[in-house]
This record gives C-alpha cells, sequence and structure tokens, in this order.
C-alpha cells in the first residue's frame, strides 16, 4: 500500500512499471467515482437515465485524464475524500435528506390529506342523498294526512286539500353534481400544488447539489493554495520530521515545551478552539434534525387523522328517524251568548269526532356507503425513517471527525509534496527556537 501511494503521489512516474501501475489506480478510481456519480444523479437528482449514463461517461473519461496527467489535480481530489467530513460534505447530507424528504415523505402526507377529504366528501354526500330522500317520506306522510283530512264525516267541515309538494327533489341532480365538481377543484388544486413544491425542490436541489460540488473542489484546492504559499498556514503539528529536525539539532527540549500549542496530527486530542467549533457544528445539525421530525411528525399525524377517519366512516351506522304524526279533529255546540250565565243554556257543549289519524313512519339517515371511492391511507415507510435517522448519525459524525479530517487533508498534501513540507516544518523549527529564546 505505501508504494502504490508513493506511485500515486509521485509527480511524474519514474519508468513503465509506474505509469502502468498510476493508470490502473486511477482507472479504478475513475470507475468507482463513475458510478457513484450516476447512482447520485438518477436516485438521488431524479435526471433521466440516459442523461445521468452521459454525464457519468464524460465525467468518468474527463477525470481519468486530469488524474492521470495532473499531479496537483490528483492531490486536489484526493484532499475532496476527508473535505467530505467537513461542513461541505454535511452541506451533501443535508442536500440528500431534503430531497428524501421531498420525494417520499411530501407526497406521502399529500396522499393521507386526499383521503380525510374522500372521506369528508362521502359523508357529505351520503348524508345529503339520505337527507333529500327523507323528503320524499315528508311528500308522503303529507298527502296521507291530507287525504285523511278529506275524509271528514260532513262536507260543512271538510277543509280544503291539505296536501304539500316538495320541490326539493327535482334539484338533487343539481347539488351531486355541484358536489362532485367541487371535490373535483380540491383534487386538481391538491395534485397541482403537489406538483409544484415537487419540481420547485427538486430544481433548487439540483442547482444547490452542484454548486456544493464545485465549492467541495475549490475548498480543496483552496486548501493546496494556501499550504504551497503560505508557511504558517494549518503548521502547527509535531510531524515525524519535525521531531528527526529537533533531534538532530538536539532541541528536543523545543517541541516538549511547546506541547500545549502544538498538536500531533496522528493524536485524539482536541484544542479548545477545535471543541468549541465541534459544539457550534453540533447544535446546527440539532436544529435541522428537529426540522426534520417536524417533517416526520406531520407524516406520522396526517396517517393517524386519515386512517381514523377511514375506521370511523366505515363503523357510521344509520341513524333512525321516527316521524309519528297524532291528527284528532272534533266539532261541538256551545251557548257562547249565554257564556256569562250557564244556567240560562238549554244544551250542553256537544263534541262530535270526525276523524281521528295517528300514524309512525320510519326513515334511516345513512352517512356512509361502501361505493364511496375512499384511497386507503399510507403508512409512513420506515425505510425512509431509517435511512434520515442514518444520514442524521453520519452527521453527528462528521462534526467530530471534521477535525481529524482536515489533518488528514495536511498529511496528504504533504505527500504530495515532500520537498515543500521539509520547507513547512522548518520554517516551523525556526519559529519555536525564536520563541524560546525570547522566553
Amino acid at each position: 500500500m505505501a508504494d502504490l501511494w508513493w506511485i500515486y503521489s509521485k509527480p511524474v512516474p519514474a519508468d513503465g512499471r509506474e505509469l502502468w501501475t498510476l493508470f490502473l489506480q486511477c482507472s479504478c478510481i475513475t470507475a468507482v467515482i463513475g458510478g457513484l456519480f450516476y447512482n447520485w444523479m438518477f436516485a438521488s437528482l431524479e435526471y433521466s437515465w440516459h442523461l445521468s449514463v452521459a454525464m457519468a461517461v464524460s465525467f468518468s473519461l474527463l477525470l481519468l485524464l486530469t488524474l492521470l496527467l495532473v499531479h496537483p489535480a490528483r492531490c486536489v481530489f484526493s484532499m475532496i475524500m476527508p473535505t467530505l467530513g467537513t461542513k461541505q460534505g454535511r452541506k451533501f447530507l443535508f442536500s440528500t435528506c431534503i430531497m428524501i424528504a421531498v420525494v417520499n415523505i411530501t407526497p406521502n402526507i399529500i396522499s393521507n390529506i386526499k383521503t380525510i377529504l374522500q372521506v369528508i366528501e362521502c359523508i357529505c354526500k351520503n348524508s345529503s342523498d339520505s337527507l333529500l330522500n327523507s323528503t320524499a317520506l315528508l311528500e308522503k306522510v303529507s298527502w296521507e294526512f291530507g287525504d285523511a283530512i278529506q275524509e271528514t264525516i260532513h262536507s260543512i267541515y271538510k277543509p280544503m286539500n291539505g296536501h304539500f309538494r316538495f320541490s326539493l327533489l327535482q334539484n338533487s341532480s343539481s347539488i351531486y353534481q355541484k358536489m362532485h365538481l367541487a371535490g373535483e377543484k380540491i383534487s386538481r388544486e391538491f395534485l397541482s400544488v403537489e406538483v409544484l413544491v415537487k419540481d420547485s425542490i427538486r430544481v433548487t436541489n439540483r442547482l444547490a447539489a452542484g454548486f456544493f460540488m464545485l465549492y467541495l473542489c475549490f475548498e480543496s484546492a483552496w486548501y493546496l493554495k494556501n499550504y504551497l504559499t503560505n508557511l504558517r498556514f494549518d503548521n502547527f503539528y509535531v510531524t515525524k520530521k519535525l521531531e528527526c529536525l529537533a533531534m538532530d539539532r538536539k532541541a528536543s527540549h523545543l517541541l516538549a515545551g511547546s506541547s500545549k500549542k502544538l498538536m500531533r496530527p496522528t493524536g485524539l486530542k482536541l484544542s479548545w478552539d477545535e471543541v468549541v467549533l465541534c459544539l457550534v457544528q453540533a447544535m446546527l445539525v440539532t436544529v435541522a434534525l428537529m426540522l426534520m421530525l417536524v417533517v416526520v411528525a406531520m407524516d406520522h399525524f396526517a396517517f393517524s387523522v386519515a386512517d381514523t377517519a377511514v375506521r370511523r366512516a366505515a363503523q357510521f351506522s344509520a341513524v333512525p328517524v321516527t316521524l309519528n304524526i297524532k291528527y284528532k279533529v272534533g266539532a261541538g255546540v256551545s251557548c257562547p251568548a249565554l257564556r256569562g250565565d250557564p244556567t240560562r243554556c238549554h244544551f250542553r257543549e256537544v263534541e262530535l269526532l270526525l276523524g281521528d289519524f295517528n300514524r309512525t313512519y320510519h326513515h334511516h339517515l345513512i352517512f356512509s356507503s361502501a361505493h364511496c371511492r375512499i384511497s386507503p391511507p399510507t403508512p409512513p415507510n420506515p425505510s425512509v425513517l431509517l435511512v434520515v435517522g442514518l444520514l442524521f448519525c453520519i452527521l453527528y459524525a462528521t462534526v467530530f471527525l471534521e477535525t481529524y479530517a482536515r489533518r488528514l487533508c495536511r498529511k496528504i498534501a504533504a505527500s504530495f509534496f515532500q520537498s515543500w513540507e521539509e520547507e513547512r516544518v522548518l520554517y516551523l523549527y525556526r519559529k519555536l527556537s525564536r520563541r524560546h529564546r525570547k522566553e
């Protein structure tokens, strides 16, 4: 592995064997990166498969030529891998989480809301239908009641025709049509909102992913540029070359006296500034996690409401309605003129029973029906929650691994430019010597 890395990090291969070894290394790297690039474009960014294949092949060929011919490009590309463990990598993971939420969680929420609206539409349609059918019962009652009134004993007491006519039944079809049009309008509006949200976030995520990719390459190139032009940049590590230089000049006490200001690139110790930075980044990741949990909670809440609405709508029983009509009519003769003195009235008040009507009618109000088109509620996908949880675990891990990723970037740059690393080590040694003399 050391020999392979030595060949990979050399500016120019020494012979044909090293050239073929470098070519095989670059070919393997570009094949793996091309496959990941295709999967990223097709599965995450949702490009078409033929465009994803074309972009992946073109990117792989360009990357192969760049890695094979340009030595600093190999260094920058090698530093991109550990740079994924820094804040730039976290931006990529945030973009992936947002895309997962858009593609999987948001349509699930909208689907469950549609189910709730379908339940409401079904209840409204069946209840209004049952209510309109009750008017037919009222019309039947009115006609029977009117016929009973007409069947009085004497024509002198016969009232006018007591029949009622209900014109509401004539507008039932228009009511159904209006309800159907309202339901279709709500469905179209939900569909348009869903398409608009998905398209907007998809385009935004694609632009953000492209920007993050370019910025990731720029940050690696910026680190290499500072490393090659500024001797003080990221130069506070006790490397093996620095230890050997101090031992050769019999100045090992310089490293011991500056142990609090110097860090070992392979050690696990973090400085106070690095710890504070990790805590701040962890708080930002926690805020993003809370927002994602709100979206997940909305998904579970929408499914719970939709599932409850469907189950309760299926359990709705018909409400019995009983209409009881008691009708009794009579006629009597009294002495209205002699009401002040009853003794002068020669006959008492006489009540003549002319008719009796006592009937009971039954009807049922129906709120739900098996003929309603209600799509079943869609439960949250547990695999989506698992993937999102895994991504946030990686995000929290990158918060604390960012310092070590930056140290790894320095080791990669030092292995590609060893002569310049010796200059940096010599500069740091002289800086420690001057500080020691002042003290």
